[in-house]
C-alpha cells in the first residue's frame, strides 16, 4: 500500500546488475485495507518508504557513478510537460546522452512521443498507481542505452500529490505549472511545491487570455518554498527556453565532473 495515498502493490522480487536487490511494488490494491489496525497500517506505509528509500539511495549511487544529471519531472494532468520534454530534447540531443523514463496509468503515447526525436525512452504503466517508484525506476534504466555524463528525464504520472513522497533517486524534482492552472496550486498541493527544487511556469503565451497572475503564483510558492527557483517559459512558442535549457547544460556538466573523493584526514 502506498505510504502517501493508499493505493496498493502486488510485489516480487528482482535480481538487478545494479548490484541490489529490488522488491517492486507497482500494482494498486483498494486504498484501505479491510482488517487491518490504524498501527499495522502505519507500520505498513513505514516499511514501504523505506524500502523506496534504499532503491532510492541505490539508484543515486548508479546516477552519480555515471555522472547522470537526473530530473524527475512532476505536474498534474494537461501541464504541457510532455510538450515541454519534446521541445527540450530536441534542442539538446545533440550535446550529450538523453534518455527518458516515462510514466503513465496506461498507454505508452507519451513514450512514444519521446521516441519520435530520436531519443531512447522506456515505459512504466502504473494501472491504477499514482506515481512512479525507485525500484520501477531501477529496472527501467536496464532498457536505456548508456547515459554516462548526460541527462535522463523521468517524466511521473500526471498527479500533484503522491510523487512528492516517493525519492526515485533524481538530483532534482521539477514541477511544472502552467498558466491555464491556477496561481494557488502551491497553496493546495504544498508538499509537491516544498519538494521541487525548480517551479517551471509553462504556457507564457496565454497569459494575455487567462486571469493568472505570476506574481502571485510565484509568491504562493515562495511561502511554501522559501528561495524556490522559478522560470517562466513557453514550450510551444520557445519564450524562456533558453533559461531552462541553460539549467540543465549546468546540471549535465556538474554531474558529469569526476568527483575527488576527499584524502584522509580532511
Amino acid at each position: 500500500m502506498c505510504g502517501v495515498c493508499g493505493c496498493g502493490d502486488h510485489s516480487h522480487d528482482h535480481d538487478h546488475d545494479h548490484g541490489h536487490d529490488h522488491h517492486h511494488h507497482h500494482g494498486p490494491e483498494h486504498a484501505h485495507a479491510p482488517g487491518l489496525s490504524k498501527t499495522r497500517m502505519v507500520q505498513v506505509e513505514q516499511d514501504i518508504m523505506s524500502a523506496n528509500q534504499r532503491h532510492a539511495d541505490a539508484n543515486r549511487r548508479v546516477f552519480t557513478g555515471q555522472g547522470i544529471f537526473v530530473i524527475n519531472l512532476v505536474s498534474s494532468p494537461g501541464s504541457g510537460k510532455t510538450t515541454l520534454l519534446v521541445k527540450t530534447i530536441e534542442a539538446l540531443k545533440g550535446e550529450f546522452p538523453i534518455g527518458v523514463i516515462e510514466g503513465d496509468q496506461q498507454t505508452g503515447l507519451d513514450a512514444d512521443r519521446i521516441k519520435a526525436t530520436g531519443v531512447p525512452a522506456y515505459q512504466i504503466n502504473t494501472g491504477k498507481g499514482c506515481h512512479l517508484d525507485a525500484h520501477g525506476v531501477g529496472h527501467a534504466l536496464e532498457h536505456l542505452p548508456s547515459l554516462r555524463g548526460g541527462l535522463l528525464f523521468i517524466e511521473n504520472v500526471g498527479n500533484l500529490v503522491c510523487p512528492a513522497g516517493f525519492d526515485l533517486g533524481e538530483a532534482h524534482k521539477v514541477v511544472v505549472l502552467s498558466t491555464t492552472e491556477g496561481e494557488d496550486k502551491p497553496l493546495k498541493y504544498p508538499d509537491m511545491f516544498y519538494a521541487a527544487n525548480l517551479m517551471l511556469l509553462n504556457k507564457a503565451d496565454l497569459l494575455p487570455y487567462l486571469d493568472f497572475s505570476l506574481e502571485t503564483a510565484r509568491g504562493y510558492a515562495q511561502q511554501v518554498h522559501p528561495g524556490m527557483a522559478c522560470l517562466t517559459l513557453s514550450a510551444r512558442t520557445g519564450e524562456g527556453m533558453e533559461e531552462w535549457l541553460a539549467w540543465l547544460r549546468q546540471g549535465v556538466a556538474a554531474a558529469a565532473r569526476p568527483k575527488v573523493p576527499l584524502s584522509e584526514g580532511t
